[in-house]
């Protein structure tokens, strides 16, 4: 029902330029009639008998060909059919505003997580500290992630499903949007997140760091696990990229729009996806709370910006984007 309303609400709505159609037509209107009663006088006293007929088919004439009603119509004609097919294909078009305003757009913003990729991340490598095991680098990681809703968090957790190991009750949960989170579970205090947060704590990587530059260096997301302040392993995952987002990204370079893609990842990570999706340029490591700002500093470049994103924390840079697409 609330699709439904939306795409009504599309229909009704007034684009920029059909006020000024509006405008037109009001003074367009009367002239129009005016020449054609002109016409009717012209063609009744001068005209050929019978000079009411030639008269009428000429007044007539006149109002069919000048025809202003066609002004006033083209426009919100054009919104219907332009929601409704779009509708028709899974596009929700909010107003006929964004519909007008979207041709302008020169630069496309693209989320990098369930919008070029899938947003189904896998497990692909467990590597433990030696003063650790891989189980037991999988087991605490899904402990401290069960109680996050992150793409990240569900692979880590099924991957421990799958194992079937036994996950421990973890309590003061806190997740650091761009970061990483952090619990207490068996008595142990658990950090997992990225390569900037074991930085920012100034946590030893415990000689795991090159296998960490060799998941980095295959594209891969690589989680830190810390146990009490220590570094115990880390967790590779792959998220592939969406079988169509290399054709959708070359549609946009035929449109002559310059393709950006956001992400919170590292940059070599976010390099790869983008090489793979012939990207043109990458916003590495943006927490949540920045994208905003990136659309922003797009727009004072002279950009106007569409900005695609899937989740919640899009919101903001939805908002302020020049056209936000919200895919779902």
């Amino acid at each position: 029902a609330r699709i439904v309303r939306l795409v009504e609400e599309a229909q009704g709505s007034k684009a920029p330029i059909q006020r000024l159609a509006d405008i037109i037509a009001s003074y367009f209107v009367p002239v129009v009639i005016g020449i054609a009663v002109v016409t009717f006088i012209v063609w009744f006293f001068l005209g050929p008998p019978p000079s009411l007929t030639y008269a009428l088919l000429n007044f007539v004439a006149v109002l069919i060909i000048a025809c202003p009603c066609a002004l006033g119509l083209a426009t919100p004609t054009a919104i219907i059919v332009g929601t409704g097919k779009g509708a028709e294909n899974g596009v929700l078009i909010r107003s006929g505003e964004a519909l007008e305003r979207a041709h302008k757009i020169n630069s496309v913003l693209l989320d990098k997580t369930g919008t070029l990729t899938q947003g189904e991340p896998k497990v692909t490598d467990i590597i433990a500290a030696s003063s650790s095991s891989e189980e037991e680098v999988l087991r605490l990681a899904a402990s401290v992630e069960r109680n996050s809703e992150h793409p990240l968090a569900e692979a880590i957790v099924k991957a421990s499903s799958e194992k079937k190991l036994k996950l421990l009750k973890a309590s003061n949960f806190k997740a650091m949007p761009g970061h990483g989170v952090e619990a207490i579970a068996g008595g142990k205090q658990l950090l997992l997140g990225n390569l900037a947060l074991m930085k920012e704590r100034k946590f030893s990587l415990n000689g795991i760091q090159k296998e960490a530059e060799r998941l980095f260096g295959q594209g891969k997301t690589v989680l830190f696990l810390s146990v009490n302040s220590r570094v115990a392993g880390i967790i590779g995952l792959a998220d592939t990229i969406k079988p169509n987002a290399r054709e959708a990204v070359e549609a946009l370079h035929r449109l002559n729009a310059e393709v950006v893609m956001i992400t919170g990842d590292n940059r070599r990570t976010a390099e790869t996806i983008a090489h793979e999706a012939g990207i043109d340029r990458v916003l590495a490591e943006v927490l949540p709370e920045n994208k905003e700002q990136e659309v922003k500093r797009l727009q004072d470049e002279g950009r106007v910006v569409a900005m695609v994103g899937d989740g919640i924390n899009d919101a903001p840079a939805l908002a302020q984007a020049d056209v936000g697409i919200a895919i779902g």
